[in-house]
């Protein structure tokens, strides 16, 4: 510690990393120290030169802030330099950000004389390349991992033996909304992607999830024991990369002690720099890159605080803008935020209309895309404001969205007269969802409408034929405001059921067919209707929403549907036939009124007596 002079800035390398074993020389009451900064990331372990009996002799910068130095920046004890990870290396070397000593962890030099940064990487090359002095720990128990950057021991100035344990990040129990969260996020994971994926309980969960992909490759700031399980399983080979193929490629690592020993010596695992690791054209050059990042609070705008709580700093901007941008200007990436709905145990809403005085954003609004809540997902990119507030409200938790409307219309981000929000969505017994495979082979997905579809309905509606919409509507319409579509899309899923038929053009959804039906309390009868885009007509969309309309119906102890059809409608009547049920057909005078009894055993057809004057037809 003699080589320190005061007032020096002092470097301390980080997580897994901690020099545990020189840390206790700074604060030596012989150490000749005072008026000393010490810079770094999220360190593990104790930081005693934090606490407030240390503030005369030292002040802590955090680049990251962790637990251990938390209060000290909250308190005013200690400084936080937000900047984007990827930047950091080019902030030390110009100098803007001075390192004048290193205090860093290495592994026992090679026969060349050659020690690895082990199990972290990230700035350390920067660091050694500008420091005037280097006092390093030499622990048998940091493993050697590859790595393009090392330090020869002529550049170190003093090295101290330690043989100490790596500090560990021991695994948080999950929740049902972690689960929930990760299970959505392991769905929009197609095989062959390449992940970057952070700490905590929801990025385990979800790495947890992926045990039933294949070919998953690693581009990451940071890995630790769920992508390790992975490897071992096979999942993750790496095959699909487009660049460093085959390679899990990191900054850094954090986990347990198998953690740490499986990456010893493991030429499938390479450590770089985060000026490379975090780089965004280096990230966008991977072909479906997902990047996993987590959010504090999001606005209805879509800007998303993710280093603070309101004016109280509690993390760092880290490498979360990198991959998001990164992902986003990749080949089939998608950049997504995952974000409980809730905090302070579900009395607070992380939705919010407005960030909380105080609150940075981190991901803009002009970069944020996927959100993610235990409530769903939405992809706000390309959104207009309006349809970012109903996105997110439509994945706010149910109790908060009423008040999220209510905020939105005050605001004018939404229609003033938009329909509220359902509150409660009830839990049907039976799958909510169908995917289905066209004769072309594209798949069309059948779920229940969202308020956030208004704009795909309308689109469709202005996609059919006249002769489509006479059938559907029973008149010609030629219009189809606000004030009418948004009474499709927000439904109670009680009385009303309302379902959607989706394909994807280009990775953009697109509303090919519609249905719904709708309870008459009086009978116990729902009336339905179908209706299919012209392009997609004679293709099974329309069988597939009837069969899933009745699955739901019976499921809600409706008794049968009624229908109404201008003319003699034959496909139609087609449709009605594949609930499953007798189909009664009675015709009228301008058309033909159906009636499909739930209750009623057999399938063959009813004949009911027709109306006076009209022929008697039956669903064929």
């Amino acid at each position: 510690m003699r080589l320190i002079k005061p007032g020096k800035r002092i470097y301390l390398s980080d997580g897994s990393a901690t020099p545990l074993g020189l840390i206790p020389g700074l604060l030596d009451p012989m150490a000749p120290l005072g008026d000393n900064e010490i810079i770094h990331l999220m360190t593990l372990g104790d930081a005693p030169y934090a606490n407030r009996d240390c503030a005369n002799r030292f002040r802590h910068n955090a680049l990251f802030i962790g637990a251990n130095t938390r209060a000290a920046v909250g308190d005013g004890r200690a400084d936080y330099t937000p900047a984007f990870l990827s930047e950091v290396p080019r902030l030390i070397r110009s100098g803007r950000l001075r390192i004048d000593v290193a205090l860093i962890s290495v592994s026992p030099p090679d026969d060349a004389g050659y020690c690895s940064f082990g199990t972290h990487v990230d700035l350390a090359p920067a660091v050694v390349e500008v420091a005037e002095v280097i006092i390093a720990e030499v622990n048998p128990c940091l493993p050697r991992v590859p790595s393009p950057a090392r330090i020869h021991v002529d550049q170190i100035d003093a090295m101290v033996r330690v043989d100490h344990p790596l500090p560990e990040l021991p695994a948080r129990p999950q929740t049902d909304a972690t689960m929930s969260i990760a299970r959505i996020v392991a769905g929009l994971i197609p095989n062959g992607a390449t992940i970057q994926v952070g700490i905590g309980t929801v990025p385990n969960a979800i790495l947890g999830l992926l045990s039933h992909h294949s070919d998953l490759g690693i581009h990451s700031e940071m890995i630790s024991d769920g992508v390790i399980d992975l490897m071992r399983r096979g999942v993750i080979t790496g095959s699909k990369k487009t660049l460093n193929p085959g390679k899990v490629v990191s900054s850094f690592i954090i986990g347990s002690r198998d953690c740490y020993e499986f990456v010893r010596d493991n030429p499938v695992v390479e450590l770089h720099p985060v000026d490379y690791t975090n780089d965004p054209f280096v990230i966008a050059q991977h072909d479906n890159m997902i990047a996993i990042n987590a959010g504090i609070e999001v606005d209805l705008t879509g800007q998303v605080c993710s280093d603070s709580i309101g004016e109280r700093f509690y993390s760092g901007i880290g490498g979360q803008v990198d991959f998001i941008r990164g992902a986003a200007r990749s080949k089939g990436g998608k950049p997504i935020i995952i974000i409980p709905s809730t905090a302070k145990s579900g009395t607070v809403s992380r939705i919010v209309p407005r960030l909380s005085v105080g609150g940075g954003v981190v991901t803009t609004r002009g970069d944020v895309h996927w959100i993610v809540t235990e409530f769903g997902c939405v992809n706000l990119h390309g959104l207009t404001v309006r349809e970012r507030a109903m996105a997110l409200i439509s994945i706010a938790h149910p109790k908060f969205r009423g008040w999220l409307m209510n905020e939105a219309k005050q605001a004018r981000f939404v229609y003033a007269d938009q329909i509220e929000p359902v509150v409660e969505v009830p839990e049907f017994p039976v799958p909510v969802e169908a995917t289905a495979k066209l004769p072309d082979g594209s798949a069309v997905l059948v779920r229940p409408i969202k308020p956030t579809d208004e704009s795909m309905l309308r689109e469709m509606f202005y996609r059919l034929s006249e002769e489509t919409v006479y059938k559907r509507f029973c008149g010609i319409i030629k219009y189809m405001p606000h004030r009418d579509i948004q009474r499709f899309c927000n439904v109670d899923c009680v009385r009303d059921l309302a379902l959607v038929a989706i394909v994807k053009q280009n990775e953009i959804d697109r509303a090919v067919g519609f249905g719904s039906c709708n309870l008459k309390p009086r009978t116990g009868f729902a009336e339905a209707a179908v209706v299919v885009d012209d392009a997609y007509q004679g293709r099974g969309i329309g069988k597939l929403l009837m069969r899933k309309l009745t699955e739901l119906a019976k499921a809600r102890n409706i008794k049968g549907f009624t229908a109404y059809t201008v003319g003699y409608n034959s496909p139609m009547l087609g449709v009605f036939r594949h609930t499953g049920h007798p189909v009664e057909a009675i015709p009228e005078a301008n058309g033909c009124a159906v009636r499909i009894p739930f209750n009623t055993p057999g399938a063959e057809p009813v004949i009911q007596t027709p109306v006076a004057g009209a022929a008697s037809r039956t669903c064929p």
